[in-house]
């Protein structure tokens, strides 16, 4: 619900501050919903170090480490202090022309705008020229955004407790279409070449149309998102494995 929900007035007592400031000096942010909710939500909580903790209410739910069933007792285990935070490497999302920044969790991607056309861009890495290359699109992602479009573009997966920055071309019109990954402090620069747009999309959200000449650069976030994990939460593997309903033969 937000300021202007009219269900408000039906809550007596009940205040709600505006979204900037909902997570200003609280001690745990917990999202309710899926992951869509869950990347707002970190990024709400992300400048003010907040701890985050999910419940799913979604479909797959994989950022969400507690299923609703759970959720009372989840809060008690994190007031009685049994829980731990998991640092989890965030994308600093910069465009060179407006000086725009953004905080990605999942992944950058700038893609095509027109149906049926590549758009072409040059990669540049760490300063570095690496290649030219027409494609639907190229998504720099986080080891924990390494589920998301990535997997779905056929990238690698990363456990999300690693530190590292992640290249991967969608449906490259060459040869060379696979991913990269780098070390956590390599910048990754996207420039827009002659003829066709593109669009940034951050974890999820269109943000902005580049025409040609235009760049975004990607780079580790000073700032890591901080997790709430318990000590009965499975491993990663088992995670993939559940969610993505992976069976034994």
């Amino acid at each position: 619900m937000t300021e202007e929900d009219p269900r408000l007035s039906r809550l007596p007592g009940v205040k709600v501050a505006p979204e900037a400031d909902a997570v200003a000096g609280a001690d745990l942010a917990v999202s309710l919903g899926g992951d869509g909710t869950m990347l707002r939500t970190v990024q709400l909580a992300l400048e003010a170090g907040v701890p985050v903790m999910g419940a799913n209410l979604g479909q797959l739910g994989y950022l969400s480490s507690v299923e609703p069933a759970r959720l009372c007792e989840a809060l008690e285990e994190y007031l009685a202090g049994r829980y731990s935070i998991e640092e989890r490497l965030v994308l600093t999302v910069r465009q060179t022309r407006t000086e725009r920044v953004l905080a990605a969790l999942n992944e950058a991607v700038l893609e095509k705008t027109v149906p049926g056309h590549t758009v072409r861009l040059s990669l540049s890495l760490s300063g570095e020229h690496f290649i030219t290359l027409a494609a639907d699109g190229v998504i720099v992602s986080t080891p924990t955004g390494s589920t998301a479009y990535n997997l779905s573009a056929r990238g690698p997966i990363l456990s999300p407790s690693l530190r590292a920055v992640l290249v991967t071309p969608v449906s490259p019109h060459m040869l060379f279409d696979r991913s990269l990954v780098l070390d956590p402090q390599a910048v990754v620069r996207l420039e827009v070449l002659r003829e066709r747009p593109a669009v940034l999309v951050v974890d999820g959200v269109e943000v902005s149309v580049l025409e040609p000449g235009d760049a975004v650069e990607c780079g580790s976030a000073p700032q890591p998102a901080r997790f709430v994990t318990f000590e009965d939460q499975p491993a990663f593997h088992s995670i993939v494995k559940a969610k993505f309903n992976l069976s034994d033969r």
